[in-house]
C-alpha cells in the first residue's frame, strides 16, 4: 500500500472520460424516448450529474424537456447483507425508460448488485451501468457497460475519486 496517493486522472482527464461516456450512452440509447441516470450517493451521483450535463449538450436528451432524469440512489454500501435501496423519485418514474446506474468505482460489484433488484421489479426498457473506474475485482456478477478507466489493482490498494474543485482527480493509495 502506498503512503502518498498517486494521481491517475486529473480534472481534465476526468472531463474527457465523462464526455466519452456521455457519447457512448447516447450512441446506445439514441432511439429511446427518455433516459434515467441513477447515481449512487455521493460520488456516483456527482458523476451522474457530470454525465447528464454532457448528455444535455451532445444529445436530444434534456432535463428541461423531461427526457433526461437524474435520480439519487441511496443504500448502505458497507454491509454484508443487502439493504433497502432508496430513490428520490417514485419507482414508477422508471417505467418504460432506459436506466443507467452510475457509480464512481466498480470494485467487487456489491453496491451495484444491491441496487439492481429495485430496478428489475419495474417494467424498464433497458438497464446499463456506468463507472469512472473499474478495478475488476468482481465478486458479484456485475459488469460496467461504460467505463472511464480500466485498472488492475491489488486488493490492498484503494482508489479515491475526488470531485472537489481544488483537488479533483482519481488517486491510487
Amino acid at each position: 500500500m502506498t503512503d502518498t496517493p498517486r494521481l491517475l486522472l486529473d480534472s481534465e482527464q476526468i472531463a474527457q472520460k465523462v464526455t466519452r461516456i456521455a457519447y457512448e450512452i447516447y450512441e446506445r440509447n439514441f432511439e429511446q424516448e427518455a433516459i434515467v441516470l441513477a447515481g449512487v450517493i455521493d460520488r456516483g451521483y456527482h458523476l451522474a450529474e457530470l454525465i447528464a450535463n454532457e448528455l444535455d449538450k451532445v444529445s436530444h436528451f434534456s432535463r428541461k424537456e423531461g427526457t433526461l432524469t437524474l435520480v439519487e440512489v441511496s443504500l448502505e454500501k458497507f454491509t454484508q447483507q443487502q439493504t433497502e435501496t432508496i430513490f428520490n423519485v417514485p419507482m414508477t418514474d422508471f417505467d418504460g425508460k432506459s436506466i443507467v446506474l452510475v457509480d464512481d468505482v466498480l470494485n467487487t460489484g456489491r453496491t451495484l448488485a444491491y441496487c439492481l433488484p429495485s430496478f428489475l421489479k419495474r417494467p424498464i426498457s433497458n438497464l446499463e451501468i456506468a463507472v469512472l473506474v473499474n478495478r475488476s475485482h468482481s465478486q458479484f456478477p456485475v459488469m460496467a457497460n461504460y467505463t472511464g478507466l480500466e485498472l488492475a489493482t491489488t486488493l490492498q490498494e484503494h482508489i479515491e475519486v475526488v470531485f472537489e474543485s481544488n483537488r479533483k482527480g482519481v488517486y491510487l493509495r
